[in-house]
């Protein structure tokens, strides 16, 4: 067995170690540095948008620089560890500064230093020495009722021939600087307490673990459930029309604990307004609490800046998102033969998986349906906006503009499609077609990055519906049909066999290469065959018969749907097929298997509540009281301090006045008030009346 003995050097060594420690702590140079450090935090996380998705900083910083600000967690900063890290060592040092110079504050405060001797009076800057006739308990007498007549305190030392007088005031001016620096571990401590840290506190030292994976919240074993005694916490809490929850869900890292609540929320009716710009002006909640112990319930209306406050909790009216919508789709295959449209029912936030060839299968999410989009479509195409704008519109940051452009384009569905390998693509396609460039189009958005989207634009038919150019579309890709749609073309355009050969095989060729890679895949084709010179004229040719070839391949399929075969020299069908043209070939570069049109919907709307039980606000709210009082104490309190030092002189009959006056800044007020007092002891030269 064996035993570790400490020898008095190591001891020394420990000691001399923590009193450093406490020294660095309790400096105030360490004390401006971690303050200096989180002024600057609060700057970026004011400038940086915080909690945004990774995309959007993806695409406003790189992937390199994204990595790298991940890693101090600058997205968000208020939560981050070495944030709430930095702020505890604040509290730390500013409290042990208060610990170590509150006392001799007070000290100071309560002294009068009446001990002072006459003699070190004279290395003042600011004194009066004079000798007057006078007698000793004259100018005593009329000394201390100036002294009470200016607000000063004073204490008396009586000594044999002499008496010396110390007062002050403005002694409050020292409260100044304590009140501040409490005031900055008071803010800072309720900032602890309304930030993550009591959270993830019971994360790392209560063996809570954060949920990953969806399950229901009846499922959630007890390590992800937060008490309901939690003393403070931010939670969100998503409630469709119509249903109740009692539960709420605190975001921890990248993963999900629930947080129990004291009462139930019914949520009876979402209610949101619009101004003519589609930014909603007013969304409030009707709601009914129940409380959950003694069964009582009570109606109210939470809306922006109206929240609800109940048994110390407190339930904002943060957004709205869908609840859970039934919509009708009708989807058309982008590949093969076959037009389609297949239809399909399902809820927002529901999603299935499908086959598609040989790369396997695809899951389809329903993410989202915005029945209103009004839009300026003056500019170019229509651009969803952020939820975020929706927010702002109702906070007031975006203020409503008058636009005579702006006009509701009807409602949009926004699904998600994840690919085999796990490659997702968000998409936003309308349900109504929309005018543009003066014909009705159907609008097939997907996001590039950012949430920026470009537009398929499909032209309707009759029936202002995708189906005619589905149709042509699954018979562009049959070679059956091309073959007779070349053949077609090449019959009514010559009668000569050996031109209607050559021209069948042009329209042949042109359709294939169309039909393959677009008109890029057309383009390639003429820059490998085509000299430089020809290929102008070559590409106009090969337009030209492109354009007929598919009028051609139009009505032979109208042909097989018992439809009237239309005239190609109508200005209407010749722009239909060319944005016709445009779109089959715009196909090439759309990501999804499948054109996903909405055809119908049944809108639930829910209700995004921010709930928190946030003690440090009352906390902060000290805290800022004692900073307004600090700040008010050391900038208009003046503290001043006066000896003055009576002495009978030698012979007796008259009296030695020696006075002193001082003060922490000694400010142009201070050197008035100065002159104010010397003209006060210059007259107590004067004889005494009577």
């Amino acid at each position: 067995m064996t035993s570790t003995v400490t020898t008095p050097r190591q001891r020394s060594r420990r000691k001399v170690t923590a009193a450093s420690l406490f020294e660095l702590l309790g400096s105030m140079r360490f004390a401006i540095y971690l303050l200096v450090i989180i002024c600057v935090a609060s700057i970026i996380g004011t400038v940086l948008p915080q909690n945004m998705s990774e995309n959007t900083y993806i695409d406003q910083f790189g992937p390199f620089w994204f990595d790298v600000l991940s890693k101090f967690s600058v997205w968000s900063i208020y939560n981050s560890g070495w944030f709430l890290v930095i702020m505890t060592f604040l509290v730390i040092s500013t409290t042990i500064c208060l610990i170590r110079n509150t006392p001799k504050m007070i000290r100071e405060m309560r002294s009068f230093r009446e001990q002072v001797r006459g003699s070190s009076l004279r290395a003042f800057r600011h004194r009066v020495d004079l000798i007057t006739e006078r007698s000793l308990t004259s100018c005593d007498s009329a000394v201390k009722k100036w002294l009470q007549s200016q607000g000063y305190r004073f204490k008396t030392r009586e000594e044999p021939g002499g008496v010396m007088i110390a007062a002050k005031k403005g002694s409050g001016n020292r409260l100044g600087y304590i009140f501040a620096h409490a005031s900055i571990v008071i803010i800072c401590i309720g900032g602890l307490l309304d930030s993550e840290l009591p959270v993830r506190a019971q994360v790392w030292l209560l063996g809570k673990t954060p949920i990953v994976e969806n399950m229901l919240i009846a499922d959630v074993p007890p390590e992800g459930r937060l008490a309901l005694s939690n003393p403070s916490f931010r939670a969100n809490l998503l409630i469709p029309e119509g249903a109740t929850r009692a539960n709420a869900v605190v975001n921890v890292g990248e993963g999900a604990l629930v947080q129990p609540l004291p009462f139930e929320l019914t949520l009876n009716k979402f209610i949101i307004d619009y101004y003519s710009t589609g930014m909603p002006s007013r969304f409030a909640s009707e709601v009914t609490v129940r409380d959950s112990e003694t069964g009582e319930t009570f109606d109210q209306t939470i809306e922006v800046n109206e929240p609800l406050r109940y048994k110390g909790v407190t339930v904002y009216q943060s957004s709205f998102d869908d609840g859970g919508s039934n919509v009708d789709l009708a989807l058309y295959p982008l590949s093969g033969t076959q037009s389609g449209p297949f239809d399909l029912a399902k809820r927002v936030g529901e999603s299935i998986d499908f086959p598609v060839g040989s790369s396997g299968n695809v899951r389809l999410e329903i993410t989202g349906l915005r029945p209103i989009n009004v839009e300026d479509l003056t500019s170019g195409e229509p651009q969803p906006r952020q939820l975020a704008e929706h927010v702002a519109a109702v906070t007031g940051s975006a203020a409503s503009r008058r636009n005579e452009n702006l006009r509701n384009v009807g409602p949009s569905v926004e699904f998600r499609i994840i690919d085999s390998s796990g490659q997702a693509t968000n998409y936003h396609n309308y349900m109504l077609p929309v005018e543009l460039d003066g014909a009705f189009v159907i609008l097939a958005g997907v996001d590039q990055g950012g949430g920026q989207f470009s537009y398929l634009r499909i032209p309707v038919d009759q029936d202002n519906s995708a189906g005619e150019f589905m149709k042509l579309r699954a018979a562009l890709a049959n070679p059956e049909m091309r073959e007779e749609a070349a053949r077609r073309f090449a019959l009514s355009n010559t009668s000569d066999l050996t031109d209607q050969e050559a021209l069948q095989l042009s329209a042949r060729r042109a359709l294939d290469t169309f039909s393959v890679g677009g008109l890029q895949g057309l383009s390639q084709f003429l820059e490998k065959n085509v000299s430089e010179e020809e290929l102008p004229r070559a590409a106009q040719v090969i337009v030209r018969l492109l354009g007929s070839s598919i009028a051609t391949l139009r009505n032979v399929v109208r042909e097989q749907e018992n439809l009237p075969v239309l005239d190609a020299a109508d200005p209407g069908n010749q722009q239909w097929n060319q944005m016709a043209v445009a779109a089959l070939s715009d196909l090439q570069f759309y990501p999804a298997p499948v054109l996903v049109t909405m055809t119908s919907f049944d809108h639930l709307q829910a209700s995004v509540f921010q709930v928190s039980r946030t003690p440090g606000m009352l906390t902060v709210y000290l805290g800022c009281l004692l900073l307004t009082i600090g700040v008010f104490a050391m900038f208009y309190v003046r503290d001043r301090r006066i000896w003055i030092w009576l002495r009978r002189d030698d012979t007796g009959t008259k009296t030695e006045v020696l006075a002193a006056m001082t003060s922490q800044k000694r400010t142009l007020d201070f050197n008035r008030e100065f002159e104010r007092f010397k003209q006060t002891i210059g007259m107590l030269d004067q004889k005494e009346s009577g």
